[in-house]
């Protein structure tokens, strides 16, 4: 069975009719407040029934001060957030939990503005009838240069259809100040039963309300051929070079949905990262698959196996040796203490700390 946590693409309030539109048009908020039409986007009449029902109170106090909004197309979302300073490290530059953590905000505020209820994470009506959730199956985030504390991030957002079992969501990542790429991401999420807890295919009722908010044709954060994203993580044999045993799993870290949040998995892999390469290196890729949902009374076992990097094109070359040195790899494993059951798999790639 296949990895629950909490949903990136949350939930929020109104699209039609929340600012006195015409009930048959979709509304756009644009950065400083004011309503635009978005061309071409109709939802399925049970989700303009329960969209139009909770627009009626209007938009939240929250919803006028977010520095974020719907694109003009309707399709896609950004949002600007400033660094602060319990969420940056030794480095004074961002941690990946904080970076994993706007993502989830953002997905979550993109879902709240095309119109989703506040009552779980990017839960449709029928969704919320039928006791149904997202849990994430795969994410995967690269970083190319970490904010600082005080740098303003900019992040967009799309959601979009993933074969006919569950949706994909994918993030760029930019430095408001300059417009550069500084990371881009992209995530997997399939349907669980919240009471059996089991995965269940998407079926046409939801199929009509979520991806009437999704780009009709493929959009990729990482459209490049054979990208790490799709890479796959081996089953990882003992021994494990490193470990971090024990870990418990606290109060904090539980969400919404009752199980562990995506990001404390993130945590929870670099305890076993060896001290010299935190020292000497930052993370530039992470890579999780989720197998398991993680309670707050199980224990987890963190186990990181070194990955010999392929360098095939080099031909062991002086420059692929000093290549090898500047980058290191590593596989990951999650598992419950007790049984050694797999909760998750992983990749790190890290970059040598430029002194």
């Amino acid at each position: 069975m296949l990895r629950c946590h909490t949903q990136l693409q949350c939930v929020r309030a109104p699209l039609r009719g929340a600012w006195g539109e015409p009930r048959g048009a979709a509304v756009v908020r644009c950065a400083r407040g004011g309503p635009l039409r978005a061309s071409g986007i109709e939802a399925s009449a049970p989700a303009r029934a329960a969209n139009n029902a909770e627009a009626k109170e209007g938009p939240s106090l929250a919803e006028r001060l977010r520095l974020g909004s719907l694109l003009e197309d309707g399709l896609s979302y950004k949002e600007s957030f400033i660094v602060r300073c319990y969420e940056v490290g030794i480095n004074k530059t961002a941690t990946v939990e904080t970076i994993a953590n706007l993502l989830q905000e953002v997905g979550c505020n993109h879902a709240q503005s095309v119109g989703f209820s506040t009552d779980g994470f990017a839960t449709t009506t029928t969704m919320r009838k039928l006791g149904l959730i997202w849990v994430t199956n795969r994410m995967h985030i690269e970083i190319y240069k970490y904010p600082a504390w005080g740098d303003v991030v900019e992040i967009e957002t799309w959601c979009q259809e993933d074969g006919r079992i569950g949706t994909r969501r994918d993030w760029i990542l930019k430095d408001l100040a300059n417009g550069e790429v500084i990371g881009r991401a992209t995530s997997k999420w399939v349907m669980m039963n919240q009471n059996t807890r089991r995965l269940q295919r998407v079926s046409e009722e939801v199929r009509d309300e979520v991806f009437v908010h999704c780009p009709k044709t493929p959009r990729l954060a990482f459209p490049e051929e054979n990208n790490g994203s799709l890479k796959k993580i081996p089953v990882l044999s003992e021994p494990a070079q490193y470990s971090r045993l024990g870990l418990v799993p606290r109060r904090a870290d539980l969400d919404m949905n009752q199980h562990v949040n995506n990001v404390t998995y993130i945590g929870w892999v670099l305890e076993s990262i060896p001290q010299d390469i935190i020292d000497t290196h930052e993370l530039q890729t992470i890579t999780l698959d989720y197998r398991r949902e993680c309670q707050h009374d199980d224990i987890v076992d963190s186990l990181t196996y070194i990955e010999e990097r392929e360098e095939k094109s080099m031909n062991g070359s002086a420059f692929a040796a000093s290549h090898k040195e500047e980058q290191q790899q590593f596989l990951h494993c999650l598992r419950f203490a007790g049984s050694g059951d797999e909760i998750n798999r992983g990749r790190t790639v890290w970059r040598k700390l430029a002194r």
